[in-house]
């Protein structure tokens, strides 16, 4: 039996034998044909709308070409040297791939161990929902030789020296003191100041307003989650203290080469995200858009107030749904993540191929001890950073918290961030942003209990930038990723979702003024 998906209407038998029409039941004032083509101009429109937008150009930092060696490109899981710089007949294999697109070439690729690469020919994917991945752009990460890369280098290594000490101790904290203090000295340092100065209650965090108000992890991060008829309580599994991996040179070029190692020693106890060691365990084990699913169903479950466009603000007879409510925000939380990691995808692959953090240690490390010259920064090299980390650890190397280090694809951007950003995004354009969110909590020092914050108001709008930058930055916390690749992450997941708003608007029957929303940097927007 064959079954049409499209059916209009269904034909059945008569007296005699003979097919007659069945009649609709449709009361809609446009049907059948006229429903179809009109369904039809919708899809051709956005599509039009997509193709005459100017093309970007795609411009990368010209390491890659600037460094035959690729000291400064992504080579991991390929087959390295003693020095961990690439084979160059396994790289130019992987170009070839990426080159040409052809799934054969990929099957070509030679690596180093065990580890396969994560999912090259995603940069190559089209989608049906908002911009095309390659119809966006991200600046050119900064260079190898940049003072703005020597800085962010050097906030890992004090990310990293922190990672057990708590978000609430970090103004009297010795450590994190003399990291505000070390990281203001840096020529290029983008990250937050005040004053033009790096301190504890700016240290780590992101660059929106929202960043900067209360405690470090967001109220999303903390707050019981209503799921269904149960609720979740975010106490999560965490590494032990001082459990940092790839601080031995061995280990840290066996994780060059694609092998795996020592798997991480746990907490026996759940705890509240209490530090960058916590908020990196979560983001080592959480899915895509998981923490942006718990958002949505703590702002529903809080009573959070719609948007003041919302054509359903106001009606006196009607609620939205399946559009302009519930149904329609989990489904496009969903839907902008993956149309994100296209995005980012594309970015890493076949324009950027950033190398990660843990290479640029590597580098440090066989520059400090003399059996390599690389061409660095004084910034990092006179940064005292360095020596804090080899008195502890013997070594240069960047402590890592996961044991594999990064995933295996390029660094910049994020895909972290650029589905944090896409998620926020649908967010604050659902969501009332200056709802002030009721009963605040922050972590204690020990991370067993929440207690009541005391401050300057939360909104919802300041604590989803807030819960985007934890979702980028606690994976640089992990020394996996860079401060660019977290921020310009997040941008680039903000303009995926604005384009698929864009899109959207057309669709609805409802008499609507538009979704409204404040950007990152912002700038209040309506689409």
């Amino acid at each position: 039996m064959r079954w049409r998906l499209a059916i209009v209407y269904r034909l059945r038998k008569g007296r005699g034998g003979k097919q007659k029409q069945q009649e609709t039941c449709d009361i809609e004032s446009i049907k059948g044909d006229k429903r179809i083509n009109q369904a039809f101009q919708i899809r051709i429109r956005a599509a039009e709308f997509e193709k005459n937008l100017p093309f970007p150009n795609h411009t990368c930092n010209g390491d890659e070409e600037l460094y035959p060696n690729k000291i400064a490109s992504y080579s991991k899981g390929l087959p390295h040297n003693n020095l961990g710089e690439v084979d160059l007949d396994a790289y130019h294999a992987l170009i070839r791939s990426l080159t040409t697109g052809n799934p054969a070439d990929f099957e070509h690729i030679h690596l180093g161990g065990d580890r396969k690469l994560v999912n090259p020919q995603a940069a190559l994917a089209f989608g049906l929902e908002g911009p095309d991945s390659h119809h966006l752009a991200v600046p050119p990460a900064p260079t190898f030789s940049s003072a703005e890369e020597a800085s962010e280098m050097g906030e890992l290594y004090w990310q990293s020296l922190t990672r057990d000490v708590s978000f609430t101790e970090y103004d009297a904290n010795p450590i994190t003191q003399r990291a505000a203090a070390d990281l203001s000295g840096f020529s290029d340092f983008r990250g937050p100041k005040i004053g033009e100065q790096v301190t504890t209650g700016t240290l780590f965090r992101g660059e929106t307003s929202g960043d900067l108000v209360g405690p470090y992890i967001s109220q999303f991060l903390l707050k019981d989650v209503p799921y269904g008829a149960m609720t979740i309580v975010q106490r999560y599994r965490t590494t032990s203290p001082g459990d940092d991996c790839m601080i031995r040179y061995a280990d840290w070029l066996a994780v060059q080469n694609g092998a795996f190692t020592v798997p991480n020693q746990f907490d026996p106890t759940l705890r509240y995200i209490r530090n960058g060691r916590d908020l990196s365990e979560y983001l080592h084990q959480n899915f895509t858009y998981q923490a942006f699913l718990n958002a949505s169903l703590i702002l529903l479950g809080m009573g959070s107030p719609i948007d003041t466009m919302n054509p359903y603000k106001n009606s006196l007879t009607q609620s939205g749904f399946i559009t302009f409510g519930s149904a329609h925000i989990l489904h496009l939380v969903a839907t902008v993540a993956i149309c994100a990691l296209r995005a980012a995808w594309y970015k890493k692959w076949l324009v950027h191929r950033r190398l990660r953090p843990e290479v640029f240690g590597g580098r440090i490390h066989n520059h400090r001890t003399g059996v390599a010259s690389y061409p660095f920064h004084s910034d990092i090299m006179n940064s005292s950073v360095l020596d804090v980390v080899f008195n502890k650890n013997g070594t240069y190397l960047l402590p890592i918290a996961y044991p594999e280090g990064s995933p295996t694809h390029p660094s910049y951007p994020a895909g972290h961030a650029t589905v944090a950003g896409a998620c926020a995004t649908v967010l604050k354009a659902f969501f009332n942003e200056t709802f002030v969110i009721p009963n605040p909590v922050v972590t204690s020092a020990d991370g067993l209990l929440l207690l009541p914050y005391k401050g300057p108001d939360l909104t919802v709008g300041s604590e989803l930038d807030k819960l985007a930058s934890n979702f980028a930055i606690g994976r640089d916390a992990a020394g996996v990723h860079w401060r660019s690749d977290s921020i310009k992450g997040l941008k680039l997941g903000e303009a995926v979702a604005i384009g698929i708003l864009t899109e959207m608007r057309s669709t609805y029957n409802e008499k609507f003024g538009g979704f409204s929303l404040t950007k990152f940097d912002g700038m209040t927007i309506t689409i």
